[in-house]
This record gives C-alpha cells, structure tokens and sequence, in this order.
C-alpha cells in the first residue's frame, strides 16, 4: 500500500499513551469535581441488575479502589452484576447482558470505499499534467479542426487516464479488502470462562459484563475487570501505560485493563465493561488505524524507482528541447519563424506531451504496487495454509531464512501426549489402557496410590469438566490434559473439585519456562500443610532427598540411589519420552500462607509422556537440508529425549552437536563461533538461550534466522529473530503478538510452505523487474534517437500510457502473482545483503533490450524502403507498425520473464489463469486499439502480412531468450553465507 495509507506502529502507541494520561488526567478532574448520579434503566432492573453501567466502568477505568470498597468489593459488585462468582454467567442472561452492558466490540472506522482509492490514484503527479495538456489539446484541436476530430488526441489521453486510474484503484482496493481479512484473522483469540457452573472455551467477542475469567501466564486481558482470586497473576501494562515494569494484580490492586497481558501467574477475574466502555475502547474509538508499514523490499524497490525516475526526467528534458530546438531550427529555415498558428502550438503541446508520457513510462510505479500485490497472494494463500502473515515483511524475508530454530513439543510432534511410562516404588511399568492401570493400582499401596493422585489433582493447571453429555473433558495445556487423563485413569472416583472444600489451595507458582516447575502448597483438612511439586525430572530430583521404596515406605535418597533414578530418567527419554517427577513435602507448620520450599522433598513418581513425531515431519525436515536451510532444535526437554526425538526427524546427524542450555551459556565467544554452526540440538534450554543463539547466528555469521515459539518467556527471542514464527494452537497471545507469522496449525511442515511462498515472492518480484527494466530502457532510447535524428516520436501519448499500463499494473499482476514450484526449495538461500538485480538479470535485461532497439531502429529508419510501404499514410502505417511490434515484444518477453534462468519458460504456465488471461487480455486489446481506435491512438488498421510480422518480431524474442541463457554468468548474490563463507550457485542455464 502507499505510504499514505499507513501509519507506523511506534506513532500509534505513542498516540495512545499520550491519549490514555490526558484520559486519567481528565477523569481525576472530574471525579474530584463531583460525583455522578447514575439512574438504572427499567429494563436493567427488570434483568436483576443494581449496578449501573457507567458506574462500573468509572470505578475500574479510574482504579478507584476506594468507590469499589464503598460498594462492597468485588463479591458484592457481582451480586450486582446477577452473577455467581463460583458458578459464572448463566447462559440464558447473555443476550440479556449484551443488551444493557454491551458486546465486546469496538467501534471501527468505516473502510475506505472504492472511490477514496480512484482519488489517490488521481493524485499521480504525472497524470495530472497529463490531464492538462489533454484538456489544452482538445481546446486547440476544436478550434483548429472542429467537432469531432480536434477531439480525438485529447480523448485519446484522457480514456488512457481513465484506464490506468481505475485498475491501480480497483488493484488498491483488493489489497484493502485483504488487509481487512487478515487484520480480522489477528483478532480471533479466546478465552476460558465459567458458564453455569462449567468452565469453557469462548470468543472475546462473546464475553459479557458478569462473566468470571480464568487467566494464565500469555493470555490477553480480554475486557475491565475486577481481580476475585489468584497466584502471583503479574499483568504487562506497556501496551497501554508505555511503562516496562509490570504490575502485580492483588485484593489492595485488583483492577484489570482490557488489552493488557498476563506476564506471569494465573487468577480469576470479573468483567465489568466490555467493548466501547473499556479503556482500550475508549482509546481506540479515536485512534483506530489500519494498514501496513512499508516492507525493506518495497523501501529499496522505492528507492530503485526514484533513481530511474530521475534518468526518466532527464530524457523527458532532453526529449522536449530536442523536439522544440529542431522544429525552431526548421521554422527558422523556412522563414516562417515570425508565422505562428494554432497548428503550431498544437505541435510543442505534442512534444510537452510525449516528454510528460516519457516520464509516465520512465517512473516504475509498479515496482512498489508488484511487491504488495505478490505480498499481499502470498499472504492469501498461506492464510489458506493455515499461516497467518501479521506483517508483510515476513514473507519476503522468510524466502531468504538460512537457519530455523525449532520447538519441539507441538510443532516437531503431535502435540497429543499421553502417558506411557511410570516408574513408582522402583518399578516401572508400561502403560496401555485400563488393564495396565488396574496392574498399577495392584502394584503399589492405597496409600502410595493417594499421594499420587493428590500430586496429580491439586498440583495441576488443568480442570476437568463434564460436557452436555456428562461426559469428562480436560481444559488445559497437553501435559496437564496427559497428567489428568492419567489420574481419572487410576482413580476415577476421585474428583479434585469434591476435595475443594476441604483441600484449600494457599500458594501456587505456575509453570514457566524458567523455573521448569510447578508448586503448590495445599492446606489439608486436620490443619498441616503439604508441599506438592512437579516439573524437569533432573531439576526435581535435585530438589528430592527421600523417595518411596518398593515396600510403599519413605526412605533416604542418597547419591547412588539417585543415580539409579537418573539411570530411569535417561531410559525414558532415550524411548523419546518426555519426563516429569512429581514430589511432596510435609510442612510442619500451622495452615497459612507461607513460602514454598525448593528442597526437602519426596519424590513419588517418575512419568514418561509420549509425544509422537508428526506425520511428514521428516520429509519437511530433508526439503529444508535440500533447501540450503539449517534445522536446528530449541527445547526444554531432558537432551537425550531432545536427541532421540531429532533423530527420528532427521535433525541430529552423526557430525551434529546436542548441547544442554547451561553448557551453552557457559561458553566464550572464541567457543561459541566454533560450535554454533555445528549445534543441531539444545536441551534443557532457557528463553535466554534461545535469544542468544539466534543473537549470535545472526551478528557471528550473518544467517537469516527464522524462529519458533509458544511460551510468553519466547517473546524476546521471537522479536530478536528475523522472523518469529508463533504457535496458533499451543502459543500464547503475548507469543502470538511479538511474531510475524502464526502458525494455525502449529506444524513444521506449514513452516516449508511459508519458507516456499517467501522464496516465490522474491522471485516474482525478480521477474517483474527484468520484464520493467527490460520496457524502460527501450521506450525511452527508441523516443529519445528517433526525437533526435527525425524530430518526432514514433510512440505518441496515448501508444506510451498504453505500454505503461501493460508495464506497470497488468505485468505486476500476471508475474508477481505466479505460485510458487517445488524447484524454489532446491537452491540455496539468497544471502543477507545480496544485490536484488543479478547480474543473470542483467543479462537478460541486455539481450533483449539491444535485439528490440536494433529491430525497432531498423523500421523507424528504413522500414518504409524495406518493406515497401507507400502511400499518402505511408508513415502512420509505418509508426503503427512500429507500436504494434513494440508491444509484441513486450507480450512475449512477459513470458520469457517466467523465469529468469531456466530454459522451458512453459513450465506451469497453464496452471497460472491469471497469467494466461492478462496475455490473451493484452493482445484484445491491441488488436481493438489498431483496429478500431485509431484516432484515438494516432494508428491505423493494419495489413494482415504486418500483423503477422509484428507477431513474428516478438516471438523471434523467444529463441533469443534461450541464446542468451546459455551465456555463463559467475553469480556472487545467490548464495548462503554460513561459517565457512560464501558457497556461489553453479551458473548456465538450467533445463526444466
């Protein structure tokens, strides 16, 4: 899109932080000037509501904790609100709620209509002083040759306007209405909430004042709220506040603003403004933006569009003083230098208006409009491929990624586990369904059998609830859903919500990244306290100094007794299992809040969980290897389930490296740049070690780093990379903001396709700019010689805005949006920093560019005599000719252009519609403009033996192509840069 259609990101957060203190500033005044009275409406009141909704929204708006005190804290708000905070919203009020309250909406923008975009199009500078001089022109041509003949040259120019106004509009407009699709896409999160007595998953479109929230680390705030209960809930604010520290959520500060995100911990909240009343409505109902920065590739397509602007210009200048000091000269021969007539201004008019025309053709105005129309494909089609592109830049880039750093757990495999392995009082047994269990169950003591289950149900992050049927779902992450699955599996009749009231849950520390782990500690019925932990088996063990025997006792773990353990731990995840110890502590302490200990424990049990590897990952693993593109595995699992799972994938070869996290943090420069280009794999790593793997891939050795991740704590490395690849499924929202692209469908294989899709981007590109350049350098030096040695243009205006629309607007579209081939993944990357017009490009450039010039040459100066024609018309034929062969030229060196280095240019050209109909298009449109519109175009109906010939002169163009294909040219830019340098393509041709 143009640059006036967007508005960079960094503006709009300032204008919202600006807006947001005026705001607060403005509320303070108000609420210290005097109070509102608010009056409920007949139909709230009716409903069971005593809250108005405006008051609500000022309490938490203005953080008045005082005004929420005043009216009873958050238990009496919710009676307010008709609504139960155990049980949540009933699902019969919400239309009800909708009506009174509100949805969750925000007011957008109306989008630009279809006339905004002809406008701007209109703004073009060039056509503009086109207009002038075709309205100046008609005004000459009427009085000097009346009705309608005067009219013809300017009505020529002004259809020719009109034609190319409308498809840059109607080209425009497309691309708005696709922005707008995928900005909606971005849009769609959900959340979980309590809807009569259930927990579920819903849309923030649906939620409603009353409903009770369940939030957890990544998750975004999805409306104002008020904090009822939680753990070390930690909320990010910057998106609204601009400041970096985060805010801790308690009962003394228990408000909650929609569009913030959830750092650290997870709580429960009740939503008390939706949509428009929230904070975040209230901003955005002034600052609603939409649109897209310009991308590198589009700003360095600018840039080349402006230099040859500039020579454009210079012609034009050159072109016009040419044509005027000749017809000065000759007028001044002929002693008529003091004779002026109305025929004579309609001549410099002409010449002005070739020399603006030479500038129409010269400008590449579809350099910009090609990249955002192969941008904006891509991004449609991968949408259709479960990835979703947030910023146009990431397609380009991603065709040009060397290096991709991977997660393991739901984007290598399934993401489906279920536990398959537990070793419990020194046993081990396979797990296969309900007869294993019951073997378990048999195995061990009831009262062993009860630790465990309390380890499994109390400690957890999951909820297990019944559906319509009655029927048991887990809501939860796959770990949590695979713990749950396996308790309900070993003790069905246990239901952790039963032991609600009498296990009272006083501290937890949620899982993360960093820590590993998850704690809680839990407050028992006779008044103890119990400790329960579950986490990284080597962390949890180190954190163990008791177990249970195989008599079902509790026994002192020493250090021969924990390698024996460690032994298990690296049998498990040398089966590609994921191992979790769970572990508990008795506190001997009266019930009340205390901290959770890091030492002391039991260790009870030992889990395998099985993740299978997806299918086809292994083939989208050796297409990347194929491809020039290194697969590198990132994860927090135990190393030899990292090693046997990337092997099975195909990532760990024999001469690759696993190294664990705190190795790798441990090492020197010297030793990092002599390792990195050889780690395949990283283990038991932190966020941190993440961020300074892809820092040092991209600042040691120059590599196009592409990244995945689904946890909050990824944030910085997806932002550090050049392109952060997000999980749609598995990845937080915190995760899914900071990155470029997400993937639906959280599989490594869609990653290829995007990789794919990149690489065609860049390529099209490439194409279309041969096929323009290519256009350039003819139009301008055949006007340029012919206006200098003959005193006229063989191109008239209207001949030349023809060839600019073919050029610009229908070349963009029939070559930037060709798909991409499975050949695109076998060569390597192009390097960081690598020149966009190759010097294969220029070749072509200049192999056609001199056979168009010499054949155009030869029938501008002798073409009469050589091919006979004479006549009264002789040199309007002659000049028809001569247009008619120059776009045939074109026509089929838009074919030649398919591919810049293969010889069959026919290769899936017929798949391409799009392709086929702008050539079959192009050439109706030739044959009606010669035919028909002669005086409109200043052409003639031309002979069928000179139809022909045209036809013959473009297509000779085709041959010549595969001659100059085979010229060899020594390539420095189609490369990948990797740690030993630079490792050039073989040059030639290639067959198909």
């Amino acid at each position: 899109m143009s640059s006036k259609m967007i508005m960079s990101a960094q503006e709009k957060m300032e204008k919202i932080r600006i807006a947001l203190y005026v705001q607060k500033a403005a509320l303070q005044f108000i609420d210290a000037g005097n109070r509102v009275e608010y009056k409920l409406s007949r139909e709230a009141i009716e409903a069971g509501f005593d809250i108005h909704p405006n008051e609500i929204a000022s309490i938490v708006r203005s953080q008045d904790y005082k005004n929420l005190s005043n009216n009873g804290g958050v238990e009496a708000v919710a009676r307010k609100l008709s609504v139960s905070i155990d049980e949540g919203v009933n699902d019969t009020s919400v239309d009800c709620r909708q009506q009174i309250f509100g949805a969750n909406r925000y007011t957008e923008k109306p989008s630009r209509t279809f006339l905004m975009f002809v406008w701007d199009a209109l703004q073009d500078l060039t056509l503009t002083i086109l207009m002038v001089c075709a309205v100046v022109s008609i005004g000459i041509g009427l009085a000097t040759e009346g009705w309608p003949k005067g009219t013809y040259d300017g009505v020529g120019i002004i259809l020719s306007i009109f034609l190319v106004v409308i498809v840059t509009a109607v080209s425009d407009y497309r691309q708005s209405l696709q922005f707008m699709d995928l900005d909606r896409e971005k849009k769609k999160i959900f959340v979980q909430v309590n809807r009569d007595g259930k927990r579920k998953k819903i849309s923030i479109y649906d939620v409603v004042v009353g409903d009770i929230i369940h939030l957890s680390t990544g998750d975004q705030v999805p409306a104002d709220g008020i904090y009822i209960s939680g753990y070390s809930l930690l909320i990010d604010e910057s998106s609204l506040s601009g400041e970096s520290e985060p805010v801790f959520i308690t009962e003394k500060h228990p408000f909650l603003l929609s569009g913030t995100k959830v750092q650290d911990g997870q709580g429960k909240m009740l939503v008390t403004t939706v949509g428009m009343r929230t904070e975040w409505g209230k901003l955005m109902e002034t600052l609603n933006e939409g649109g897209e920065d310009e991308t590198p590739l589009q700003v360095k397509l600018n840039g080349v569009a402006t230099i040859i602007g500039k020579i454009g210009l210079f012609f034009a200048i050159v072109t016009f003083l040419v044509l005027t000091v000749r017809f000065l000269v000759e007028k001044a021969l002929h002693g008529e230098f003091g004779n002026w007539s109305s025929n004579d201004a309609t001549k410099l008019l002409d010449f002005f208006a070739i020399a603006v025309t030479i500038i129409v053709v010269a400008v590449p105005e579809g350099l910009p409009l090609a990249v955002t129309l192969s941008l904006a494909f891509a991004m449609k089609k991968l949408m259709n491929d479960m990835a979703l592109v947030r910023h146009l830049s990431a397609c380009e880039t991603m065709g040009s990624a060397s290096c991709i750093c991977t997660d393991k757990t739901g984007t290598l495999t399934t993401n489906h586990m279920v536990v398959n392995k537990i070793w419990i009082c020194e046993n081990t047994t396979q797990l296969k369904g309900d007869e294993s269990a019951d073997e378990l169950k048999t195995n061990i003591s009831e009262g062993v059998l009860s630790i465990l289950l309390q380890a499994i149900f109390q400690n957890t992050s999951a909820e297990v609830v019944k559906d319509k049927n009655g029927k048991n779902t887990i809501l939860g992450s796959p770990t949590e859903s695979a713990l749950l699955e396996f308790g309900l599996l070993l003790g069905s009749e246990f239901d952790a919500r039963n032991h609600s009231k009498a296990y009272k849950i006083l501290k937890l520390e949620p899982f993360n990244s960093v820590r590993k782990k998850m704690s809680v500690l839990v407050g028992l019925p006779n008044g103890r306290v119990q400790a329960f932990c579950k986490g990284a088996s080597e962390i949890i063990l180190e954190m163990c100094d008791k177990m249970i025997d195989c008599n079902g006792e509790v026994v002192d773990l020493p250090a021969d007794r924990a390698n024996i353990v460690s032994d298990v731990i690296n049998s498990f995840a040398s089966e590609a299992l994921r191992t979790l110890c769970l572990a508990v502590r008795d506190i001997n302490e009266t019930q009340g809040e205390t901290n959770i200990p890091d030492s002391g424990y039991t260790l009870i049990a030992l889990v395998g969980i099985k993740d299978p590897v997806r299918p086809g990952v292994k083939e989208a693993v050796q297409t990347c290897i194929a491809a020039g593109i290194t697969v590198r595995m990132v994860t927090g699992d135990n190393i030899n389930t990292a090693k046997a799972i990337a092997k099975e994938c195909g990532i760990l070869t024999d001469d690759g490296v696993a190294i664990e996290g705190p190795s790798f943090r441990e090492l020197s420069d010297e030793q990092m740049k002599d390792i990195i280009p050889r780690i395949q794999v990283m283990a038991r790593s932190l966020p941190l070690d993440k961020h300074k793997l892809v820092t040092n891939l991209r600042n040691m050795f120059g590599e196009v780093v592409a990244v995945t991740g689904d946890g909050t704590n990824d944030a910085p490395a997806l932002h550090e990379a050049d392109i952060g690849l997000a999980m749609g499924i598995a990845g937080t929202e915190v995760a899914k903001e900071k990155a470029d692209v997400i993937i639906m469908d959280d599989n490594f294989a869609t990653i290829v396709n995007v990789v794919k899709w990149g690489r065609a981007v860049y390529i099209n590109i490439q194409k279309f700019v041969q096929f323009q350049l290519t256009v350039n350098v003819v139009a301008l030096i055949i006007n340029f010689v012919s206006a200098c040695i003959t005193g006229s243009a063989p191109l008239t205006a209207v001949q030349l805005l023809w060839v600019n629309l073919i050029m610009d607007t229908l070349g963009a579209l029939a070559l930037a949006t060709e798909p991409p081939n499975d050949g695109l993944l076998k060569r390597p990357p192009v390097g960081r920093g690598a020149s966009f017009i190759t010097k294969t490009m220029w070749r072509n450039i200049i192999g056609q560019s001199i056979y168009q010039l010499i054949v155009l040459a030869i029938l501008n100066f002798d073409g009469k005599r050589l091919l006979g024609i004479n006549g009264s018309d002789a040199t309007e034929v002659l000049n028809t000719l001569i247009f008619n062969s120059f776009v045939f030229c074109q026509v089929f060196n838009e074919i030649n252009s398919r591919d810049i280095e293969k010889i069959n240019i026919f290769r899936g050209m017929f798949d391409s519609w799009i392709f086929l109909l702008i050539i079959f298009s192009t050439v109706a449109f030739q044959v009606v403009i010669v035919e028909f519109l002669g005086a409109f175009a200043s052409t003639v109906p031309l002979s069928w033996q000179l139809w022909l010939l045209s036809v013959l002169i473009g297509a000779i163009s085709m041959p010549l192509a595969v001659i100059v294909k085979c010229i060899p040219v020594e390539r420095k830019n189609s490369i990948k840069q990797n740690h030993d340098g630079y490792e050039a393509l073989p040059s030639g041709p290639e067959l198909a």
